[in-house]
């Protein structure tokens, strides 16, 4: 979005930051890649949103604060720099975008915010869970961080919401084991016959509390591949892009804390379609920052 690259908390409402990590994707690698291949296409970001009505600069400010440095194939030390190099803009109420990177990421991101919030609610958007108990015999995978921060009393899943699962599964439990550890989960189907009006009511409903801190995480993959092609793991009959914007849009009047993007991978962005709906699912989390401070 040509904003100042500068790590800096002076004066910041939001900062978009990079974590480049990909050793815990399943099937196609590349994610790492990800966070530039969405800063390329943001160049045609403007600062007036029409849908949202608001210029975000008129009421917060920003920067991109580079990459947070990771351990290629070292997990655990790169969830503990994810955790430190979140703290700084967290201790500062910072507004952290967090542009992935694989879906192992949240649980190091997740960690660094209940330090500070205690357990937050999670609003995911996915067409996986997430919430199994291991992959391929591993416990810290991309499929595995929301079970792990569960695990850790990270998220209250009493008021947590995953949408958009489809796809084949192993099992029925792959859906149920994430009931089991508390969250509401409506998958695409549900999702598609309830309306997309209603799954925003019921979002906002779950969460309760408009004072209660939220983490909003969400994988390029709940999109239909055919708007998002460029991913590790896609799933078909998701969302269009102009659905998955407006999700994104209506999660505006919950207390938000942080937002992550996942699971962009570049060698299989045709045309660059994905990066461009990244960077616009990006500039709508940056625009409900923008809303929060315009509505006080």
């Amino acid at each position: 979005m040509r904003l100042e690259n500068i790590q800096t908390t002076k004066d910041v409402d939001f900062a978009v930051l990079g974590i480049p990590f990909d050793t815990a994707a399943s099937n196609r690698i590349g994610a790492r890649y990800g966070p530039q291949h969405i800063r390329d296409a943001s160049v045609l970001l403007r600062p007036y949103n029409p849908d949202q009505d608001v210029n975000i600069f008129d009421y917060c400010s920003g920067v991109d604060y580079g990459d947070i440095d990771v351990i290629p194939g070292n997990i655990h030390r790169t969830y503990d720099q994810i955790t430190e190099g979140l703290r700084p803009l967290l201790n500062d109420d910072v507004i952290p975008i967090i542009l992935g990177g694989d879906h192992s990421i949240s649980l190091g991101s997740l960690r660094a915010f209940a330090a500070k919030y205690g357990p937050v609610s999670l609003v995911h958007f996915d067409s996986h869970g997430d919430t199994w108990d291991n992959y391929y015999g591993e416990k810290y995978m991309h499929g595995t961080p929301f079970r792990r921060a569960v695990e850790e009393g990270l998220i209250d899943t009493a008021h947590s919401i995953q949408v958009g699962m489809r796809g084949p599964l192993y099992g029925p439990g792959c859906i149920e084991d994430a009931r089991d550890l508390g969250f509401q989960v409506i998958p695409m189907r549900e999702a598609r016959k309830l309306g997309q009006e209603e799954v925003n009511r019921r979002i906002h409903a779950r969460v309760g509390d408009a004072n209660r801190p939220v983490f909003v995480s969400f994988d390029i993959d709940f999109v239909d591949p055919a708007y998002a092609p460029g991913t590790g793991t896609p799933e078909v009959a998701g969302p269009t892009s102009f659905e998955a914007l407006e999700y994104v849009r209506s999660l505006d009047g919950l207390n938000i804390k942080g937002f992550d993007l996942v699971e962009v991978l570049p060698a299989y962005d045709s045309g660059d379609i994905t990066a461009g709906l990244a960077s616009a699912v990006a500039y709508e989390m940056i625009s409900l920052v923008a809303l929060k401070k315009k509505h006080g």
